[in-house]
């Protein structure tokens, strides 16, 4: 009886459904007319198996090989000589101080060269190699060119698509044909592999803003499903998946040392970026749901919430754009020097003569952003 009464009251037609409308409405018959069920949404958990399988053997089939062919290096940095007292240090802070080196310094009888050295090994031992950036960047570029391609097909000839009032004439009734039906599963999918794929990818500086952004998507699309806001949601996906294709080709390009063709690559992205995710997104689609909606359907509880998350969605967008701001204009006022990267880790090159007598500076730098983008 109790969750009889909790299941009644998360599914509330006032809560989910305009006026005058049930779920009644929305039940599938023997018509030839689908429309979206809640239980639908467990296509994407099994696909999200696959979508992972298919990037395992891309990465290792395809990407890999290309990455060989550009001369990119599949080892991984020397492995550290253990020492407790100074790993211990290690656990505790990566960067020592210089306090803690001359600590160190009496503990282990080493010198403060040898010290930074061994710290600077050890931070590098945890570091993803070249080639699993490139193979990550190029399953990326992969799925988004294709997902976005297909998008475009099925929504080419759909009236929404040009104009966005059509996302709620007729509402809720709208039922879905197969195209759409699938690119909305394969999209779920992949930012539920997403999810849980990214505690093992390269590890971001804005991985919590990534882990943010795939939760909101994530329940941007199935809250969207289950109200019917799909016409409205594909929108969004198309906006999406139209610049981030860019990012990852222009990272690609940084890894096998195409410098100029990441720059340019890049400069696009940001272009597209802007285009797309703070102008279209908010003028077509965030317009089309605060105003557009109402217009025609009227305000409901569950369009509030929808709209929360779109909100959300922007915030992430003009942030993310912030950054891509901060490289251009390190790339502008210094010409001559390579985009670096301004998300993922650090990564320090160690000379021969600091993995055998110590000698030697060191230098640092930086890879292309693995990301700055959803």
């Amino acid at each position: 009886m109790a969750w009889k009464t909790v299941y009644d009251t998360f599914w509330s037609e006032w809560f989910w459904l305009p006026e005058n409308v049930t779920w009644k409405h929305l039940e599938n018959k023997e018509d030839g007319l689908y429309y979206p069920q809640a239980k639908d949404l467990y296509i994407p958990f099994v696909l999200a198996i696959v979508v992972f399988a298919v990037r395992k053997c891309f990465e290792s089939l395809i990407a890999r090989p290309v990455g060989l062919y550009f001369g990119i290096k599949d080892g991984r940095p020397k492995i550290v000589t253990p020492i407790s007292a100074l790993e211990n240090s290690y656990q505790v802070k990566k960067f020592p101080s210089e306090e803690t080196i001359k600590v160190l310094e009496k503990q282990t009888d080493m010198t403060e060269r040898q010290i930074q050295r061994w710290f600077r090994m050890r931070r590098n031992q945890e570091r993803p190699s070249q080639m699993k950036r490139f193979t990550e960047a190029s399953w990326r570029f992969f799925f988004y060119f294709s997902i976005f391609v297909y998008g475009v097909a099925v929504l080419w000839d759909k009236p929404w698509f040009a104009d966005s009032m059509k996302c709620w004439v007729g509402y809720p009734q709208h039922h879905l044909s197969s195209g759409v039906f699938w690119y909305y599963m394969i999209e779920i999918s992949f930012y539920w592999s997403l999810m849980f794929s990214q505690f093992m990818d390269v590890k971001r500086k804005d991985f919590w803003e990534m882990f943010t952004h795939h939760c909101a998507t994530i329940s941007l699309l199935t809250f969207s499903w289950c109200g019917n806001f799909v016409r409205v949601g594909t929108l969004v996906l198309c906006i999406h998946d139209a610049v981030d294709y860019w990012l990852e080709a222009a990272k690609m390009a940084k890894y096998i040392k195409a410098q100029r063709l990441c720059d340019v690559l890049f400069a696009v992205f940001g272009v597209v970026w802007f285009i797309t995710r703070l102008v279209l997104y908010p003028t077509k689609v965030m317009w089309s749901t605060y105003y557009e909606c109402k217009q025609v359907v009227g305000g409901f509880p569950s369009l509030y919430l929808f709209n929360g998350v779109l909100v959300i969605l922007l915030v992430l967008h003009a942030y993310w754009f912030s950054l891509i701001v901060t490289v251009a204009y390190t790339v502008l006022s210094k010409q001559g020097e390579e985009v670096t990267d301004i998300r993922s880790s650090d990564e320090e090159e160690i000379s021969e003569e600091d993995t055998s007598n110590g000698s030697g500076d060191h230098k640092q730098t930086n890879h292309f952003s693995n990301n700055v983008t959803q």
